[in-house]
């Protein structure tokens, strides 16, 4: 059992049947008043992020999260499948659970899948992907009057701004936390 006063960002539990990891906590003592505990968390098997209160001292169960490293192969219409590269065995994630992850991935690519007690819960991204612009407008001199960007469309269909000077073809780094351009390559 984890005592709540000592959970830190990036740590998983298990919480009333659902399984967690920690965003942020938040200690709130007050005088003549027990310690609260507010605890951003990320639900693994929905992706839904919420807060959870605790007093100080409650306890949870901890949740060893085991990732693998697979290799994405092919979108098959309504999931997505990885194949360990050691053992050949395929998996097939659902569509709906990996949204935001298909953004940032690239067939053949090696990501790392994360389980609990043989559960399939998600993929875990690195912070940060390297993808090539296919699709970008072209930079209209003088116009920086405001922050001087422009649309562009990566290799997974990710629609990003970059700055004016990124041409078609050229491979660009995005944060896989918020999705934004974050330089060269």
């Amino acid at each position: 059992m984890v005592i709540v006063n000592d959970l830190k960002p990036g740590q998983s539990f298990e919480y009333e049947k659902g399984i967690y990891t920690v965003l942020n906590v938040d200690h709130n003592k007050t005088a003549m008043r027990q310690m609260i505990i507010k605890v951003k968390v990320k639900n693994m098997r929905t992706g839904v992020i919420n807060e959870l209160s605790f007093t100080g001292g409650d306890k949870v169960e901890p949740a060893h999260i085991e990732k693998k490293e697979m290799q994405y192969l092919y979108d098959a219409g309504d999931e997505l499948v990885f194949m360990d590269t050691s053992t050949y065995d395929q998996i097939g994630i659902p569509k709906e659970r990996l949204e935001w992850e298909m953004k940032f991935m690239k067939a053949n690519e090696m990501v790392n899948v994360t389980m609990y007690d043989n559960e399939v819960l998600g993929v875990s991204l690195p912070d940060k992907v390297e993808l090539q612009i296919v699709e970008c407008e072209e930079a209209v001199k003088g116009d920086t009057a405001t922050s001087a960007t422009k649309n562009a469309v990566v290799e997974t269909g990710l629609e990003i701004k970059v700055p004016l000077f990124i041409k078609n073809g050229e491979i660009v780094v995005i944060s896989t936390a918020d999705g934004k351009y974050s330089g060269r390559a």
